[in-house]
């Protein structure tokens, strides 16, 4: 299922689409040889108050994992930009630091912007990373550490950006949360089992249209289908052609080596 994350979205929702339809309209088939519509008549009138309840309870229980998932992928969102605007600010504040220190700390948030856009993110989509890991933020955590507050020009800056370096490691934390949040096994065993229990009830019921049916058991399909696939996307924030987009930390970087660049000249 992983290769879908790295196809693009119109190819992965089509491909889903084809395999799921096409298996349902086998089904179908097979139900409606053995079963002629007269016979599966006389299953609509309780079948049909049974499936609308299964039908409503199936629904609840999509749509809160839908909005689990959407709400996950959104905090993975803006966890990464608070965390590239944290970033940029400690570059800035590290000015009115002693110079010695500044230059030390600037590099510092240099390497770990570029340690976060060319390394980091890119094994979160393996689930390599670890909230323990990150020797550029650990670094800088140190040059915090050692440096004396009575040293410092501005001792109201100094505890602002030690409060901003907190912050960075807060919002870094989060990001890695957010991306090792995954659905648990029994969840996706509800959702695809429910799934395949809905389009096989619909076998229950005939019409002597039979190309009429195959249409609606394939429209219910490939929504069930579209939405679990919904689900295993936003489940998966730093992985495939839907991930969160890395481009906040591509302007940091852009921003800094500018700004490091003009203060060499």
């Amino acid at each position: 299922m992983h290769f879908l994350l790295n196809l693009p979205p119109a190819i992965s929702f089509l491909l889903v689409a084809v395999i799921t339809t096409a298996l349902a309209a086998v089904g179908l088939h097979f139900v409606r040889r053995k079963y002629p519509a007269e016979v599966l008549k006389e299953n609509h009138e309780v079948a049909a108050m049974i499936f609308n309840a299964f039908g409503l309870l199936y629904g609840v229980v999509v749509a809160f994992v839908v909005f689990v998932t959407w709400s996950g992928y959104d905090d993975a969102t803006k966890n990464l930009q608070m965390e590239a605007s944290d970033t940029i600010d400690l570059f800035y504040s590290a000015k009115a630091l002693p110079e010695s220190v500044s230059k030390v700390i600037q590099q510092g948030l240099m390497d770990y912007a570029d340690s976060v856009y060319n390394d980091e993110v890119k094994r979160m989509s393996t689930e390599e990373v670890s909230i323990y890991a990150g020797n550029p933020l650990r670094r800088l955590l140190d040059v915090f550490n050692r440096l004396d507050e009575k040293s410092a020009p501005n001792r109201e800056l100094y505890s602002e950006s030690l409060k901003r370096l907190n912050s960075l490691a807060e919002h870094r934390r989060l990001r890695i949360f957010a991306g090792n949040n995954t659905i648990p096994p029994t969840v996706w065993l509800v959702l695809l089992g429910g799934g395949l229990i809905t389009v096989l009830y619909t076998y229950l019921f005939g019409t002597k249209n039979i190309r009429a049916q195959y249409l609606m058991i394939s429209a219910l399909t490939v929504t069930i289908s579209w939405i679990l696939l919904l689900i295993y996307i936003l489940d998966h924030p730093f992985s495939g052609a839907s991930k969160v987009s890395t481009k906040p930390f591509a302007e940091v970087i852009e921003t800094m080596q500018s700004q490091s660049g003009a203060e060499q000249r």
